[in-house]
């Protein structure tokens, strides 16, 4: 009998190398997820215990500044200086919420990965056809 055509040596070889490759190209993309992941934790953590300690000093000053003016204007009107600091306080509110809202809005997650990704996807789709 005959043995198999040897012709189909190469398209083994070619499709090994390609596999290889092709696992190559998903550990690095999965390496620099890894990567990506472990800075995002990083710099929310580092965010999250920044605003904590923006938050409670903010507030003590607050409180402390509330207190000096309602003390100082206690003779002349109580009342309105308590409804301007109400309403200086609220407006800050307001703008540190729509700045929140804003940077939500923009947020992206893993920016280098999905652009390495698409970027192989590209490549892939050009050989392939």
């Amino acid at each position: 009998m005959d043995s198999a055509p040897t012709h189909t040596e190469p398209l083994v070889e070619t499709s090994k190398r390609f596999a290889r490759r092709l696992l190559t190209i998903g550990e690095n993309r999965f390496e620099l997820l890894m990567v990506e992941v472990q800075e995002e934790r990083e710099r929310l953590l580092r965010a999250i215990l920044l605003a904590l300690g923006v938050a409670a000093l903010g507030l003590l000053a607050g409180v402390a500044l509330t207190g000096a003016i309602v003390v100082l204007l206690w003779e002349l009107s109580r009342v309105a200086a308590l409804l301007v600091l109400t309403s200086l306080y609220g407006a800050t509110a307001v703008c540190l919420y729509r700045r929140l809202t804003r940077l939500l809005r923009d947020w992206q997650n893993l920016p280098a990965t999905l652009d390495q990704l698409r970027k192989d996807r590209a490549c892939l789709e050009d050989n392939l056809t």
